[in-house]
């Protein structure tokens, strides 16, 4: 049994010198999502791949105040067969049961050698990582503990910190969401399932490892954290001018709404020009940054490109409305600037919509998945990279700043149409 808590932390920032006034800001509830890929190997919406294994924020504990109704600690009669039934659709013979210890290494070497994208480190090759499988069937592995630790150093290997090992208490697999099937739904489609107004009530329904019990659990959603975005607008130029601010702290499912809502408040005060501050923000949702990006993009431009081995990665995702917002937009970042915020700041910077003012951000620009194997243990892999309109390498790189301190409005336009003058010609 045990406790799912929904929160969205964040820590308060120091906002920019500017002209102080008094802020509006907006209130959310909380969420957390993430986003899955499809592919032939068999991968389930594990409770880690909401969690940990992406950083985002959906806390899993052990159950201990929260009592729950008999009836829903009651493991269903139907896990049995829900367990044959995966085992039909698997493209593996081998039963859970009788899959070996070198069987369980085998199949984790398989799966990066089908999957796993080297970002730079040049620790991967086809024949090195061929010779690792020689050495494994070259080796008597006599506990399922010493398989486990024979995957980690095998991972390890690789260089990436970000692909790395599950155990089996690490991969309980939510199986419906308040009664709705999550069979084929992405980790983002199941965490917004999640979702709701606080101290509301959702069922989760779970199977523990690979042919444990199927139980449904009552988790009472709670809120605990601040909204992602406060704002504010600033007159400039002895008031002649007005400029709208807005901080945001994070990108959760949530945020594009509350930026939204904070644009269009700060247009209809009479904003003429933007700033967009996304110091110290170190990503959440991908996906929440790529349609924060659209709205201020023309139609057709595109926001980002994804490159993996697998052709399903290799993916130019474009904005496909009018843009909200066509005034001149500084984007703040610094070195903590990363993931979705350097694809928020790489979409606007490329696209000519925006000048990126402060420091180098931070190089996080990876794509990871969760595989779980036949023991019910896992691995996380990374599989893809992003890659801004320009064609520029995020990860380990980090996107260079147009200015280092805050120039002048003026130059900023200047900026901005020799951009688009580059662009043209």
């Amino acid at each position: 049994m045990m406790r799912v808590l929904l929160c969205n932390c964040s820590a308060s920032l120091p906002l920019p010198t500017v002209t102080p006034s008094k802020p509006q800001t907006l209130f959310t509830t909380t969420t957390t999502t993430t986003t899955s890929t499809t592919l032939n190997w068999p991968q389930k919406t594990l409770i880690s791949a909401l969690t940990g294994a992406l950083s985002l924020g959906l806390a899993v504990s052990p159950l201990s105040s929260l009592a729950l109704p008999s009836p829903l600690n009651q493991p269903q009669n139907h896990s049995t067969e829900y367990c044959r039934q995966e085992e039909r659709e698997d493209s593996f013979d081998a039963a859970p049961e009788s899959i070996t210890d070198e069987g369980i290494v085998e199949e984790a070497w398989e799966i990066v050698n089908d999957s796993f994208l080297d970002t730079g480190r040049h620790r991967w090759s086809p024949d090195t990582w061929l010779r690792k499988k020689e050495d494994i069937l070259a080796t008597s592995i006599q506990t399922r503990s010493k398989a486990h630790d024979m995957i980690r150093r095998m991972l390890a290997s690789l260089g990436d910190p970000y692909t790395r090992f599950l155990s089996p208490a690490e991969g309980d697999e939510v199986l419906a969401v308040n009664g709705v099937d999550v069979k084929g739904k992405s980790a983002f489609e199941v965490s917004s399932l999640l979702q709701g107004p606080n101290e509301t009530f959702v069922t989760v329904q779970v199977k523990h490892g690979n042919c444990g019990p199927v139980q449904s659990i009552e988790v009472q959603r709670q809120l605990v954290a601040r909204t992602p975005v406060l704002y504010r607008l600033e007159q400039i130029e002895n008031g002649a001018t007005f400029v709208g601010y807005v901080r945001l702290k994070e990108f959760n499912a949530l945020a594009r709404k509350d930026l939204f809502t904070a644009m269009k408040r700060l247009q209809d005060l009479g904003a003429s020009s933007f700033i967009l501050d996304l110091r110290d923000n170190r990503g959440g949702l991908v996906q929440a940054g790529i349609e924060i990006a659209k709205l201020f993009l023309n139609e057709g431009e595109t926001v980002i490109q994804t490159v993996g081995r697998d052709a399903q990665y290799q993916t130019n995702i474009i904005a496909e409305t009018a843009p909200l917002v066509t005034a001149p937009v500084i984007v703040l970042v610094n070195k903590n600037t990363a993931s979705a915020s350097e694809i928020v700041a790489s979409a606007l910077h490329d696209n000519c919509r925006a000048v990126l003012v402060g420091e180098r951000t931070f190089g996080k620009g990876l794509i990871q998945s969760v595989f779980e194997l036949h023991d019910g243990s896992g691995v996380i892999v990374t599989i893809g990279k992003y890659v801004t309109p320009n064609h520029m390498d995020i990860n380990g790189n980090g996107i260079e700043p147009d200015f280092q301190k805050f120039p002048a409005w003026i130059e900023v336009t200047k900026h901005l149409s020799k951009c688009h003058r580059l662009q043209e010609g």
